[in-house]
């Protein structure tokens, strides 16, 4: 059976930086989902009409019914801060019951909208509904966050996001091209694979220390996570090892994806009691073999 794999519906359009307009997609009053496989919607939001709105924060995703409301409307270069949410339920009022899926009842994404400084804060949830995590942003930039979350009183899966800018002076990063092997923390991590779009494709991350092969520690329920965002529009997948999948230090991942393009990939993983964050790029049109 293929791991869980979810794709934020909603294409993002012309957004306005500082001044400086950034082409990031197509723009429109109410756009639908990303074009999804039949393996990509089955435990997601297929159907649901994802419309795109603006607030003082920036563009929000409101989708199925449900919208991302951010009470943090500005973030802070550099500086520890509060990041604070809601999820807003059908009657406009905060969601307070999830179903929890692989350790979590929501899954916070954040990162800048050129892929650099990506975050996965873990929130708490106050009794009335607001979610609030520390955060400590990057340099000043666009960024976007995602919630990733389950209403227990609808039972599918949601991925929505909103934007919150960093003032400042921004200085976009480039992507960094297509790699097979990183290192981080002292860790070397290579993967075998690129993602594929509309076909069956597996992905597999090896992780050693010190040149011997690391047996990997459960994260979230699982022995790694891996979060896939594609490069202009950030479409969003949340990956999870194949079932089965031993500790390591060799993990599988289902790495279909709806559609061509260059896309970010985060891997965390933990080890000795702490977890890791490994970055590649890879491209579903690049003829790469890795040997």
């Amino acid at each position: 059976m293929r791991t869980s794999v979810r794709l934020s519906a909603y294409a993002l359009g012309l957004i306005v930086l500082f001044g400086a307009a950034v082409s990031a997609g197509r723009l429109a009053g109410t756009d639908k989902p990303a074009t999804q496989t039949p393996h990509a919607t089955a435990e997601g939001h297929a159907g649901h009409e994802a419309t795109t709105t603006q607030l003082p924060g920036g563009l929000q995703i409101t989708q199925g019914g449900y919208a991302l409301s951010p009470v943090t409307t500005a973030l802070r270069p550099g500086r520890r801060q509060v990041l604070a949410f809601r999820i807003l339920g059908p009657d406009g009022k905060p969601v307070t019951q999830y179903t929890a899926e692989h350790g979590a009842e929501l899954h916070l994404i954040v990162v800048r909208r050129d892929l650099a400084g990506y975050q996965h804060p873990h929130p708490t949830r106050a009794a009335d509904g607001t979610w609030s995590a520390t955060f400590t942003a990057g340099p000043p930039g666009q960024y976007r966050m995602f919630a990733d979350f389950t209403p227990r009183a609808r039972g599918d899966n949601f991925v929505l996001g909103a934007d919150i800018p960093a003032a400042g002076d921004y200085q976009p990063r480039e992507l960094p091209g297509p790699t097979w092997e990183t290192v981080v923390d002292g860790y070397t991590v290579t993967r075998a694979g690129d993602p594929q779009a509309g076909t069956e494709s597996w992905m597999t991350v090896s992780v050693s220390k010190a040149g011997q092969p690391v047996t990997l520690e459960p994260y979230l329920g699982a022995y790694g996570h891996l979060v896939a965002l594609r490069q202009g529009d950030l479409a969003y997948l949340h990956m999870h090892p194949q079932e089965g999948t031993a500790a390591g230090p060799d993990v599988t991942f289902d790495a279909r994806v709806p559609a061509a393009g260059v896309y970010r990939l985060f891997l965390e993983f933990q080890h000795g009691g702490r977890v890791h964050l490994a970055e590649f790029t890879a491209s579903t049109t690049s003829a790469h073999t890795h040997n």
